[in-house]
């Protein structure tokens, strides 16, 4: 290996540059080689649209890689949930590193928790998935709720609320701890109330399948019980013909270890567990019709045992009628 500066594709905004400066750290430590990060702006970033109307899944994605097919960088660090399902033979996903927390969290005014939100509340979310279980809960808690669409980085979103446009919005706990600003959350959301997006917390670290030496490098970084529980809740969503932008939450977890993880005790992970749970939704918009399904059982060895866990899951899904929820299926 030459001590050459690798060069790390990675977006703009606050959120990816301390992702990517994380990741940067990391590769060096295992590579002995300085990383620089090269800034690289997606459609994502600069169009206003809404995500489902410029494609949800890939629009923060493709510039990187193009980049990495052009050699003008070595390698890219995305968020997981953000990729396309389907891989291109030229890219291999080197890495995929332990994740951070995949729950959403509401940012609420006067640190309201969201059961405590008064009667009509505001609450903000770009995201259909967010707003099909976050209204299909309202509905059956007689909590009234009006989800209001919005786009923007961290501080856009919670700007809203500081300005009493909103009473509330809906982040990833993810992100909001990897720029270190997990004291603004109010409400951590329960997996049993909203069901993260698949891949939600993970990191995708991605090089050219031709860069033999570099992929070895990167595999050191990968966490494998992450990458099979990312993987099947991908395969649900593959197997749903469904991108980024379709209303559809999936979460791989550790029965057993998921409710200390709810309170916040990471140290249960000390304990050995042999089964995962993959629980997967699907759901109008406005909450009055959702197919939610579970299935546990060993935890996968093989990528094919993953994927084969969320094709099963999915299967049922779309045999309880989860493919009229999802509106226009994408492509």
């Amino acid at each position: 290996m030459t001590d050459k500066a690798l060069r790390l594709g990675t977006r703009r905004s606050r959120l990816a540059m301390a992702q990517s400066g994380q990741v940067a750290e990391a590769v060096s430590r295992v590579t002995g080689r300085p990383v620089e990060l090269v800034e690289i702006t997606t459609y994502g970033d600069v169009s206003r649209e809404a995500l489902a109307q410029i494609g949800g899944t890939g629009v923060f994605v493709t510039a990187l890689r193009d980049a990495l097919l052009r050699g003008e960088v070595d390698f890219a660090v995305h968020s997981l949930k953000d990729l396309p399902t389907t891989q291109p033979d030229e890219l291999v996903v080197a890495a995929v590193p332990e994740r951070e927390d995949p729950r959403d969290v509401i940012v609420a005014r006067d640190a309201l928790k969201f059961t405590d939100l008064p009667s009509g509340a505001r609450i903000g979310t770009g995201s259909p998935r967010r707003m099909a279980q976050l209204n299909a809960y309202a509905r059956s808690h007689g909590l009234d709720i009006a989800t209001v669409p919005i786009r923007g980085n961290v501080d856009t979103r919670i700007g809203f609320v500081r300005k009493g446009e909103l009473d509330a919005v809906v982040l990833a706990a993810a992100g909001l701890n990897r720029i270190g600003r997990g004291d603004e959350v109010t409400d951590f959301l329960s997996v049993d109330t909203v069901l993260p997006a698949p891949g939600q917390g993970a990191l995708a670290i991605e090089c050219t399948a031709a860069d033999a030496d570099l992929v070895a490098a990167l595999a050191e970084l990968d966490d494998p019980f992450t990458r099979v529980a990312v993987t099947a809740e991908r395969s649900l969503l593959a197997a749903l013909e469904a991108g980024c932008s379709a209303p559809v939450g999936a979460l791989a977890d550790l029965p057993p270890l998921s409710a200390p993880l709810e309170r916040g005790d990471r140290q249960a992970n000390g304990q050995i567990v042999k089964e995962m749970r993959l629980r997967g939704v699907v759901g109008t918009t406005d909450g009055t019709r959702m197919v939610q399904l579970s299935t546990t059982g060993p935890v996968p060895e093989t990528h094919d045992g993953a994927m084969a866990l969320g094709r099963e899951l999915a299967a049922e899904m779309l045999a309880q009628g989860a493919a009229g929820l999802m509106g226009e299926r994408a492509q």
